[in-house]
């Protein structure tokens, strides 16, 4: 099936092309909008961080409460492991983003310099 817009003169699509690039939101419109996007993912991916070793510690210490028939005790003490591992995995995301803004801003004072 032929395509309709292969009938249209060329300088017409370009046109139609040109019309439609200029009424599109440029990335340097709104600047602000992809770093909080990536400030948003970073709080995500560490709230999922947190979550996921509660619900890990949980699930082992209930596993192994319900194999070995002492209900309260691997539960609690799994938990509060997984919300020390989540914790530390937490710390540990927070610290590398510290050093990329480190290394960020520090490339930014080289290029200030001229270096």
């Amino acid at each position: 099936m032929a395509n309709p817009l292969d009938d249209l003169p060329k300088d017409r699509l370009k046109a139609l092309e040109d019309r439609i690039a200029s009424r599109k939101p440029k990335a340097e419109d709104c600047p602000h909008q992809k770093k909080d996007y990536a400030m948003a993912n970073l709080a995500w991916r560490m709230v999922i961080e947190l979550v996921a070793g509660l619900g890990i510690g949980f699930g082992m210490g209930y596993g192994l409460d319900y194999l070995f028939g002492t209900l309260p005790l691997f539960l609690v003490i799994f938990t509060l492991l997984g919300l020390a591992a989540g914790i530390k995995t937490m710390l540990n995301s927070a610290r590398e983003l510290g050093e990329k803004q480190a290394a960020k801003a520090a490339d930014g004072k080289e290029d200030a310099r001229g270096d």
